[in-house]
């Protein structure tokens, strides 16, 4: 009995292999690096501006993050974010335009249930933890240091 039902599972394993896309490592790659790529130098340039224009480079980096979690917040909401997420892969979701978006897609799925108890309530379901962990460990550090400078 036992020895059918791996002969079965094989089988549909080796049945539905036929039909399953092989990705394109090579190409997600390449896209991925070339999308992650722009993303960087074009925030460089915007820094860059930035600091020629007297900021200080501190601020400008600064001012380039929030710019760019933004415009990741504002695309998602557009839902061109998911088409550019489809076509380059890692090269949009690892920077923090990824964290806003993770941030900005749930809220937008909630939104029928209200202002409250979904787009607030759920904005915070997948990035929570991170903000949480991020948060807990500046506490952390914040207290180690203030205690280093006492001694």
């Amino acid at each position: 009995m036992e020895g059918e039902k791996k002969e079965i599972a094989k089988a549909y394993e080796k049945y539905a292999r036929q039909f399953t896309p092989k990705p394109d490592y090579l190409g997600n790659s390449i896209k991925a690096f070339l999308v992650g790529g722009v993303i960087c130098t074009v925030s460089l340039w915007f820094q860059n501006r930035l600091t020629a224009g007297g900021m200080t480079e501190k601020d400008a980096g600064i001012f380039v993050t929030i710019a760019l979690v933004a415009a990741a917040q504002l695309l998602t909401g557009l839902g061109v974010f998911d088409v550019i997420a489809k076509f380059a892969g890692a090269g949009v979701i690892v920077p923090i335009t990824g964290f806003a978006n993770s941030m900005v897609a749930p809220a937008l799925e909630y939104k029928k249930e209200g202002p409250v108890l979904g787009v607030g309530a759920k904005m915070f379901s997948v990035a929570g933890p991170v903000l949480v962990c991020g948060i807990s460990s500046a506490v952390a550090v914040g207290i180690i240091y203030w205690l280093a400078g006492r001694f």
